[in-house]
């Protein structure tokens, strides 16, 4: 009879960054004047994402800041819309200043004293002594930032997670993957990690049987928080095989 994996041993968090700490709604005015629409960033948001895994699969790899900016120029010629490389400046300036949604400093408060080891791990490339988490002010809780910039492939491509692993010198079922986005927690269970799914807005779970569901879920990173420090403080239990 198999054991449930034990949640109580992982005792160090990873982050997803992008949109999970930090808010992308901050780039919208950018969309807003450039297509008269700020719901485009999520269609921009939606290509960089499946452009950064696509280039993943096919064996090349672009940094993330670039591959924005291509895949912006690419929604725009498909609405007739000009980007200029102002506007490209703007967006990156834009994605250096994204602010932390406004309940993660006491989430990473919460973990950090309950005795969680904190880092993240991103697609954006890193990002020396003024990167977006030192500008949002949260910086100061992780002791690590990693970046798929190391590995030259993105998440949730297996080698990003084993990564962070072998840095730390644990195993991946030490860890906990904290992220909004299903598809990054599907690398990361795969991989080994505990999941931890923070439902924001315009992300839902993917109930599938073939994929690994989260082991907690939450509305926001305070809640999900809370869960997993609920989740590694319970007694492992047993459950029966089919």
């Amino acid at each position: 009879m198999p054991m449930q994996p034990s949640l109580d041993q992982r005792r160090i968090v990873v982050f997803d960054v992008n949109e999970t700490l930090l808010d992308i709604e901050a780039l919208a005015p950018l969309f807003e004047r450039l297509f008269g629409d700020r719901r485009v960033l999520r269609e921009w948001f939606a290509q960089l994402i499946l452009y950064s895994e696509a280039i993943t699969l096919a064996g090349v790899y672009e940094p993330f800041g670039q591959l924005g900016a291509g895949v912006l120029r690419m929604v725009a010629a498909t609405r007739d819309v000009e980007v200029h490389q102002p506007d490209l400046n703007e967006l990156r300036s834009l994605m250096q200043a994204m602010p932390a949604h406004p309940e993660v400093p006491a989430a990473l408060v919460r973990l950090r004293e309950a005795g969680f080891r904190l880092v993240t791990l991103t697609n954006s490339a890193p990002q020396p002594g003024s990167g977006s988490l030192e500008r949002a002010g949260i910086a100061a809780f992780f002791e690590r930032q990693f970046s798929v910039d190391e590995v030259g492939r993105y998440k949730p491509a297996p080698e990003t997670y084993s990564m962070v692993a072998r840095a730390l010198g644990v195993g991946t079922d030490g860890l906990w993957m904290v992220a909004c986005h299903i598809w990054d927690l599907i690398g990361a269970q795969r991989a080994g990690y505990a999941g931890a799914f923070v439902q924001r807005q315009g992300n839902a779970l993917l109930a599938l049987p073939a994929l690994p569901q989260p082991d907690v879920v939450g509305p926001d990173l305070l809640a999900v928080a809370e869960r997993i420090i609920a989740a590694s403080t319970a007694a492992p239990t047993a459950f029966q095989s089919d």
